[in-house]
């Protein structure tokens, strides 16, 4: 299996040259595209209401993502709710956690999340704060069942609540797929919109990547082989494992 081109299934970061990706690029002499597999619309306050969901009867919200904080925050503001001091957020990564400063004042008290980034770390901290009752801001079809069945399991009080939906993008007119030799995955969104886009798909020798346990098991149900997965304790990210596979597999190598 050798790797030249190479789809990444997100937009481009703002500053690519200054990015890993760009390092990889540079390093190992191959092209990488971007290109995001769907589009993210939240849902309207009448559909919110719809699903008899009252935000306030919760004292903790857990966020497993940047757009499920996006979406419940406008639908609060729609709403006109009003979030008590009291309310707890919990966030699933660092990251998350600091994008969620753009929203609420940063206090150690209101905010809890887990410096190392691992499902471990943060399932600890649930089982620290189990006496709340959680409402889980999710997409359509991102129910966040890593969180879900581990909150089952121990008994923890918690609502999911849908705030946003994915729409497969129109890839059909945009890329030629069998072009890749290595194709990297976020979200089980994007699995779902390769196989909108391309029914008769046939992974083949194509090398697929997947960064979070919610892409990865993803691939793994589409009937796919998974080939690089992030983080992990020797790869914390998606381009760092990018770099482990590259070293062996890409047509040029330092």
């Amino acid at each position: 299996m050798k790797v030249k081109n190479i789809l990444v299934s997100q937009n481009a970061p703002t500053e690519f040259e200054k990015s890993p990706y760009a390092e990889l690029k540079k390093k190992y002499s191959v092209n990488i595209d971007f290109y995001k597999f769907f589009k993210v619309d939240g849902i309207t306050s009448r559909e919110f209401r719809d699903a008899k969901i009252n935000i306030l009867e919760h004292d903790a919200v857990l966020f497993a993502s940047r757009n499920a904080v996006d979406y419940f925050f406008n639908l609060v503001k729609e709403l006109r709710i009003e979030l008590p001091e009291t309310m707890k957020y919990f966030c699933t990564t660092d990251a998350t956690a600091f994008y969620l400063q753009k929203y609420i004042q940063f206090r150690k008290r209101k905010i809890f999340f887990n410096k190392n980034n691992t499902p471990k770390g943060f399932f600890d901290i649930l089982l620290k704060n189990a006496e709340c009752k959680f409402l889980l801001p999710c997409g359509a079809d991102s129910l966040a069942h890593q969180y879900t069945d581990f909150m089952d399991e121990h008994n923890i009080a918690y609502t999911q609540a849908v705030v946003f939906k994915t729409i497969p993008a129109n890839l059909k007119e945009e890329i030629d797929i069998d072009k890749y030799d290595l194709i990297i995955f976020f979200s089980p969104s994007g699995i779902q919109s390769l196989k909108y886009n391309f029914p008769d798909f046939e992974q083949g020798e194509i090398a697929i990547g997947a960064l979070g346990e919610a892409a990865a098991n993803a691939v793994k149900e589409a009937g796919l082989t998974l080939h690089i997965k992030a983080p992990t304790k020797e790869t914390p990210s998606i381009t760092a494992a990018m770099d482990v596979f590259l070293k062996e597999h890409a047509t040029r190598r330092r």
